[in-house]
């Protein structure tokens, strides 16, 4: 009976972490999309220095590391294996809960910074070209706005993006695009935590699923297993 408990404990421990890889391949592929497309620099400088395709591209990166880890840990009954694994996933989850709390903790100062890039973006875009304005055409576009506080910001230079046809015949988008990211902001807010807390009980249980597969092996004395 106790064998077999270990065994569906061992697989199912498997099988997650396989899962967990697979995730990890997706965030670094989805890395590497947005650092080719994604262009932030202009727009708005204090997020972009966060640097969010990297970080997407780092995290996946650590999460396919330790979910091998815990594959091979689990699948060669492995006790350094599976001690590291544990290890890694404490370090990685209190990390993401310093860092979480952080966000949450400025999230006002976010908001702020990002205001103030905004609107310093917008001064150096009005004396350039139309054409130049790329940035401010997929912000406006995606967000469907117009400006930062409204359209008036553009002066007698409103780009196409403000607008709801290409055509021009309607008039442009009213709302500003910091009222746009403000609400974009607060409506992911809450998911954002949700995430976090959902993620931190996924590697709990990892956790809790490398211990007993250690305990297990040390008292049956397999003791390390290549």
């Amino acid at each position: 009976m106790a064998q077999g408990c270990l065994k569906c404990l061992k697989y199912t421990m498997c099988i997650a972490n396989f899962l967990c890889f697979m995730c990890g391949v997706a965030l670094m592929g989805l890395g590497g999309y947005l650092m080719a497309t994604l262009k932030m620099e202009g727009l708005i400088p204090s997020l972009a220095r966060l640097n969010i395709p990297s970080l997407l591209l780092i995290c996946g990166i650590i999460i396919t590391s330790v979910s091998f880890l815990g594959f091979l840990g689990a699948l060669k009954e492995n006790r350094c294996l599976l001690l590291t694994f544990f290890l890694v996933l404490f370090l990685v989850m209190v990390v993401e809960l310093v860092l979480a709390c952080l966000m949450l903790l400025n999230d006002k100062e976010i908001i702020d910074r990002v205001r103030e890039d905004l609107i310093s973006s917008l001064n150096s875009a009005k004396k350039k070209n139309i054409t130049d304005q790329s940035e401010w055409n997929i912000m406006q576009s995606w967000f469907e706005c117009c400006g930062v506080n409204n359209y008036t910001d553009w002066s007698n230079n409103v780009p196409k993006s403000c607008y709801r046809d290409q055509f021009d015949k309607l008039p442009p988008q009213p709302k500003g695009c910091f009222a746009a990211f403000s609400e974009w902001f607060e409506e992911h807010y809450l998911s954002f935590g949700i995430a976090v807390i959902l993620i931190c009980v996924v590697e709990v249980l990892g956790m809790c699923f490398a211990v007993t597969l250690f305990c297990h092996i040390t008292s049956s004395g397999l003791g390390y297993k290549l």
